[in-house]
């Protein structure tokens, strides 16, 4: 099996799948790994074909009433520790092919996986044990068992602009609940999965319990179509889960979608801009702007709007674009020339609408290739514009004015998401309450979100289900009563 070089780190099999534990050769077509930053090509690899995808699936199927189902919880938990802290051990090398596939700056990640990795995998292995715990009830006729058992097969389907976090949130909680998974992870991703792949094997997972393909939309759909899985798991945009929802149907298959969002920050007229400028930046920009929860929406009274401009002006201005892998960068390129198309499309209807760009607006004047885009805001922009109402997933955030509170609440909700919200203000009640009236999965005061260790998911069309949390584990379980009648 052979091993890659990029940017100094060694990814290794480049021509296999991780199977069920095992690396098998790949039999898919050849994948060119092209770098965002430069557009030129940094690695090939072997994409998995149908025959990967089936044995995967059946390994998983096999784990389930055998191998992984049946292990008790203790551990299950002790073979996930050894897998997380095997990533933990690799973050460096995880976040400089991060940074060269798909064009992720080496600051941002390095954050990210501290804290957003690390606090979810942390949080659901300290509460794996309570939240699957059997509760015991009286009823009419007897005791009764509350228990969670395994949902079954999950396929974990993942986006390209948090792998490593997804894994946290999303696959760590479906393994400790029992539950055998198939990752299904982006084509962007192939490098950085392969790290995770090795580190699965050095964990010992039993066959089947994992398995992980970098595979296309083809690969993506014959597993989801498969009867075998039980449950699928999707990250990604609404045309992916409309696709989930059509394949599993037929078959009652349970399903659980984060989907993407488009987040408001509210600025309260008594918020100070100096500190509500420390979070809202970096809850606007980091990931380039590719992260669901970004808030790519900022809500600012008709009476401080021109204050707020020139504050933010300043502020995003000031952020260094550039090579992904130099540790001062704050904004990388996009990931995929298509997501460069899109951007650059977003804010050109914007423009011809009437909205005015504050900064930003094209392409760095000192970045001649890659898929770069300059950090933009855009003001004057229609509570009913494309670019107010339809996520970006790019370095874009809008300025949009309310004339009161009742008014700010109103926009806030004036999309067809519920995934993320911020509000800024020092009155705490006040807070509660904007916070009660935002049709969110998780809204943030004074900071961004959202937190790692408790349960997190959308709302309308940012989807259902949550994960992170006890919660997030008892997502892939099903619930079974057992009544214990007399002589017992």
């Amino acid at each position: 099996m052979s091993d890659v070089k990029v940017s100094g780190v060694v990814v290794p099999h480049a021509d296999a799948v991780f199977v069920g534990g095992d690396w098998v050769p790949a039999s898919g077509a050849a994948y060119e790994v092209v770098s965002p930053a430069t557009e030129q090509p940094v690695a090939e690899v072997v994409l998995p074909g149908e025959s990967e995808a089936r044995a995967a699936i059946e390994a998983a199927h096999e784990a389930g009433r055998t191998s992984w189902g049946s292990l008790p919880v203790t551990s299950r938990v002790e073979i996930c520790e050894r897998f997380c802290s095997a990533l933990e051990a690799q973050f460096a090398d995880i976040g400089t092919v991060w940074a060269a596939e798909a064009g992720m700056p080496v600051h941002y990640s390095a954050t990210l996986h501290k804290f957003g990795a690390v606090g979810a995998w942390s949080a659901a292995l300290a509460g794996a044990q309570d939240a699957l715990r059997d509760d015991l009830r009286t009823s009419l006729l007897g005791d009764v068992v509350v228990r969670r058992e395994p949902a079954g097969v999950v396929l974990a389907i993942m986006a390209y602009n948090g792998p490593l976090v997804t894994m946290a949130t999303k696959v760590i909680p479906a393994l400790l609940a029992g539950c055998p998974v198939v990752v299904k992870a982006a084509p962007e991703s192939q490098l950085i999965m392969r790290i995770v792949g090795e580190c699965a094997a050095a964990a010992g997972f039993p066959f089947g319990a994992l398995s992980i393909l970098c595979g296309d939309a083809a690969v993506g759909r014959l597993m989801t179509a498969d009867p075998r899985v039980d449950m699928v798991s999707l990250t990604g945009g609404q045309a992916a889960a409309q696709q989930v929802i059509e394949a599993t149907r037929a078959r009652f298959a349970r399903t659980h979608l984060e989907l993407g969002g488009k987040s408001p920050a509210l600025v309260l007229d008594d918020a100070p801009l100096d500190r509500v400028l420390k979070s809202l930046v970096p809850g606007a920009t980091s990931g380039t702007g590719q992260v669901c929860a970004a808030l790519s929406r900022i809500l600012i009274s008709e009476r401080r709007h021109d204050e707020l401009i020139e504050m933010l002006r300043t502020a995003w201005e000031g952020l260094r674009i550039g090579d992904p892998l130099d540790p001062q960068t704050r904004v990388g390129p996009l990931t995929t020339s298509a997501a460069l198309d899109r951007t650059e499309g977003f804010v050109a209807r914007a423009t011809a609408a009437g909205g005015r760009i504050v900064v930003g607006g094209g392409r760095p004047a000192d970045l001649e290739t890659g898929w770069f885009y300059e950090p933009t805001l855009v003001t004057d922009v229609a509570p009913d514009a494309d670019l107010a109402q339809h996520e970006v997933f790019g370095p874009v955030t809008t300025v949009q004015t309310y004339t009161d509170f009742e008014d700010g609440l109103r926009l806030a909700n004036e999309t067809s998401f519920g995934l993320a919200a911020t509000v800024y203000t020092t009155n705490r009640s006040v807070a509660l309450e904007a916070a009660s009236r935002i049709s969110a999965g998780s809204v943030a005061i004074n900071t961004f979100g959202p937190a790692v260790s408790a349960p997190f998911g959308g709302v309308k069309g940012s989807g259902w289900g949550r994960e992170s949390g006890p919660e997030g584990i008892q997502e892939f379980t099903e619930l079974k009563q057992i009544v214990l009648g007399p002589g017992l």
